[in-house]
């Protein structure tokens, strides 16, 4: 039996960080599965800055010692445009993926895990630029849908179990997802859409190819944009994008690469539910942002309620303890939230051919972000004397007050991998360096009891009332790789191994003038070896069977929301010495097959997960406190994943892919206190479907182009105990399009029609958006998105 470590009451849920290495690989590495280093890294059939047209759904990872498949832009331009790149890897098998807006965007909502491991124990990258773990409020990077636009994505490669050795990230216990971008044009060309749908949903998007310039330089500009309003309740979704990216070709050098992105998205929060919420109001119960009035009234009652239960006199003469008619509890429906995001992101690569056999690539980036998360609550009731946004004074208390969590982050890093090929061998060595500043803040700005609000959630605030704590928090990172691949038999046997280390080293300081209760000190967390090997052997041209076995290490987190230091400086230094991060070992086997137009992966896996650290949530999200962070032990985790890719003729092409995942705590655990047990030893883990079934169906012919896709997942707990669950559900996809080929001004004109949710299924999505708790109910859950309906023009020049 395991006891809990605790990080007293205030503790976050831990996000504990890994391992990863270093560089992104060379143009010839990621493209051809003749080059496939130590590292095993990205070889597919389908280049980046290639279209897929014409080619396979999913490309299955042929010539990998490891589980891998690749989706294509294609794949991703037969979804309404707009949607994350995660939307085209949700058919994958392993593949658990949560939204509750039709493009996969809304962060807050947005989860992805791959066989049983959640979003911020997997690895993300960016053409080889680390994106960190992708959560809410990310400490160490940025989400995909903000990192580039949607249309410049030439291909995502997913790795289920073993990740890349030469993956930089430091969150990767599970597996990686890679993103690469398109790469500029040969010619000049213009390319221009719109879309228009549900909801009031408008989008764009421009890019200008500059075609060769001369001596092998090109490059693009492009800018998207998104808005629509939420589906249910009031308010609205924004996003403005731009991408740049030149590339100069130097011969026999090599070539050199830079790209610069932005992005600045602004988005209106959705009401987290309960099942009690949802058996009262109903799925569609939302924020009541078109009713300040109201939700002062409920704010006023609940204070009324509380001072009763406390023995004082009811603040709020004439409103009395009875909520309107419709509301059961203060937190059935807050006045309103948002979310606010704004990033640069930008890199410099230099692939350098230093001799036929000797390869080095290097990159250097900087990322730059600014953000707030905010709740208008009514636990932080606003005081008389507070400002407005103007700086002017607000009279009168208020029962509601805005609190928001304030972020920056300035990091910056270099990667580098040298490669060496010399007969049979490929021997490789990688490096990578990130040191990360984050400033993270909890502050309250005041509300006025009148009519209209005074502040709105789209808008970064200024002029607070107060500052709960205001900290400054560091990350450095130092990774290394190095591996070596052996292709014997004419390339029948491939052995691959090698291993990774990092030193990862974090740091929390809280600045002035504050009076925070959050820890302040160093910890660090290091492994030096942490080794990865793998078999691929050739039975016939058409069969293969693979294998490999990885260990890996997930690093500390530096923050005031999660991670060690989100606790008292008791409870932090009462705990720095006993913390072991989180450790896995995956093995997984399996067999490839083609055979003419029809080809079929599957794959067994078993995991073992030790010192998994999960937080408990202590009581209503809005509220503000942080979870209890807790040792649940081990997670042992077997499975097996099936994927088809069936071309039946030359127009139809059918993918299909089956997963099974049983993923159990493996001890029982005490409370902090230690007088209850919290009897977890066999339960299913939390959010880890135990069957998903996914399907799709895609004609393309004469320009035209018609997709049906379906996703089945089975029921997912939401409580440690297995209490407390959501039932599955199956959603279904579809868009149809054409292309005009022929001569006239529709030459090169396509439109496409999209439907997401074609059932209009109602279903709870995204789970555990406000923590786990060990058993009862809990305000956690999201509702996923009714049917929409897009239609899309778009033409290139």
């Amino acid at each position: 039996m395991n006891r809990l470590s605790s990080l007293l009451a205030g503790a976050a849920p831990y996000a504990v960080a890994a391992c990863a290495f270093a560089a992104p690989l060379s143009a010839q590495t990621a493209t051809d599965p003749s080059a496939t280093l130590a590292t095993d890294a990205s070889a597919t059939a389908t280049a980046p800055g290639t279209d897929g047209a014409g080619g396979d759904i999913v490309v299955l990872g042929f010539g990998q010692s490891r589980q891998v498949q690749s989706v294509s832009a294609a794949d991703i331009a037969r979804l309404t445009p707009g949607s994350s790149p995660l939307k085209a890897i949700e058919k994958l098998p392993g593949v658990n993926l949560q939204a509750s807006d039709p493009f996969g965007a809304y962060e807050w909502a947005v989860r992805i895990s791959l066989r049983g491991f959640n979003q911020n124990q997997l690895g993300f990258t960016l053409d080889g630029v680390p994106l960190g773990d992708m959560s809410y409020g990310n400490v160490n990077g940025l989400h995909i849908s903000r990192a580039i636009i949607s249309e410049n994505v030439a291909r995502t490669d997913v790795a289920q179990g073993a990740g890349a050795l030469g993956t930089a990230s430091t969150s990767n216990l599970g597996g990686t997802i890679e993103f690469f971008s398109d790469k500029p044009r040969d010619v000049m060309n213009v390319t221009g859409g719109g879309t228009y749908g549900s909801d009031n949903t408008y989008r764009a998007f421009a890019r200008v190819d500059s075609g060769d310039l001369g001596g092998g330089l090109k490059g693009y500009l492009s800018y998207g944009f998104l808005s629509t309003d939420k589906w249910k309740g009031d308010g609205v979704q924004r996003q403005h994008q731009a991408n740049g990216k030149i590339v100069k070709d130097l011969g026999s050098l090599g070539s050199l690469t830079a790209f610069l992105n932005f992005s600045d998205r602004r988005e209106q929060d959705y009401q987290d539910l309960s099942l009690d919420i949802i058996r009262r109001r109903g799925l569609r119960n939302d924020n009541i942002a078109d009713n300040y009035p109201l939700a002062l009234q409920i704010a006023k009652v609940a204070q009324n309620q509380a001072a009763v239960a406390g023995g004082t006199a009811q603040p709020w003469a004439g409103v009395g303890t009875t909520f309107p008619a419709g509301f059961g509890t203060v937190d059935d429906a807050y006045y309103d939230a948002g979310g606010l995001r704004r990033d640069y992101l930008g890199g410099v690569t230099f692939d350098a051919n230093l001799t036929p056999e000797l390869t080095l690539t290097t990159t250097g980036y900087y990322h730059d972000n600014k953000g707030q998360g905010s709740w208008i609550t009514p636990y932080s009731p606003t005081p008389a004397g507070a400002a407005n946004a103007d700086g002017t004074p607000i009279t009168a208390a208020s029962p509601l007050g805005f609190r928001t969590t304030e972020y920056a982050m300035k990091r910056g890093g270099a990667l580098t991998n040298l490669a060496y090929v010399h007969g049979a061998n490929t021997l490789e060595l990688g490096g990578w360096y990130e040191t990360n500043t984050f400033t993270q803040a909890r502050r309250f700005y005041g509300m006025t009891d009148s009519a209209t609000p005074n502040r709105d959630t789209l808008e970064f605030q200024s002029n607070p009332y107060a500052t709960q704590w205001d900290g400054k928090y560091t990350t450095d990172t130092i990774q290394y790789h190095v591996g070596d691949t052996i292709r014997l038999a004419d390339d029948r046997l491939v052995l691959n191994a090698g291993w990774k280390g990092f030193y990862v080293t974090n740091r929390a300081i809280m600045l002035p003038a504050t009076a925070s209760p959050l820890a302040v000190g160093k910890i660090s967390a290091k492994d030096w070896f942490q080794p990865q090997a793998g078999i691929l052997f050739k039975l016939t041209p058409g069969a293969e069977l693979f294998a490999d076995y990885k260990e890996n290490v997930r690093a500390y987190v530096s923050s005031a929301t999660t991670g060690p230091f989100s606790t008292t400086q008791a409870g932090f230094d009462a705990i720095r010495g006993q913390l072991k991060p989180e450790r896995s070992k995956t093995a997984e086997g399996g067999l490839r097959f083609r055979e003419g137009p029809f080809q079929a992966s599957a794959v067994g896996y078993y995991i073992d997960f030790s010192n998994r650290l999960l937080g408990f949530s202590n009581g209503a999200g809005i509220i503000g406190n942080p979870a209890t962070l807790n040792n649940v032990g081990s997670v042992h985790t077997y499975g097996a994943e099936v994927a088809v890719n069936y071309r039946i003729f030359t127009p139809l092409s059918l993918f299909a892919s089956y997963s099974y995942n049983k993923s159990k705590y493996a001890d029982d655990v005490l409370s902090a206190s230690g007088a209850v047990l919290v009897a977890t030893d066999g339960k299913m883990a939390v959010d880890s479907p135990e069957h998903m079934l996914k399907g799709e169906i895609v004609v393309e012919q004469s320009g035209f182009t018609g997709r049906v896709g379906a996703d089945y997942m089975s029921k997912r707990y939401f409580t440690y105990l297995n209490d407390q669950s959501v039932p599955g559900r199956v959603l279904v996809d579809a868009s149809i399009g054409y292309r005009f080929e022929g001569e006239g001004a529709l030459h090169g004109v396509s439109i496409l029609g999209s439907v997401t949710n074609l059932t209009d299924k109602k279903y709870i999505s995204t789970v555990g958006t406000n923590g786990f708790t060990a058993s009862g109910d809990n305000q956690t859950l999201l509702a996923g998105t009714p049917r929409q309906v897009f239609i899309s023009l778009k033409k290139g020049f």
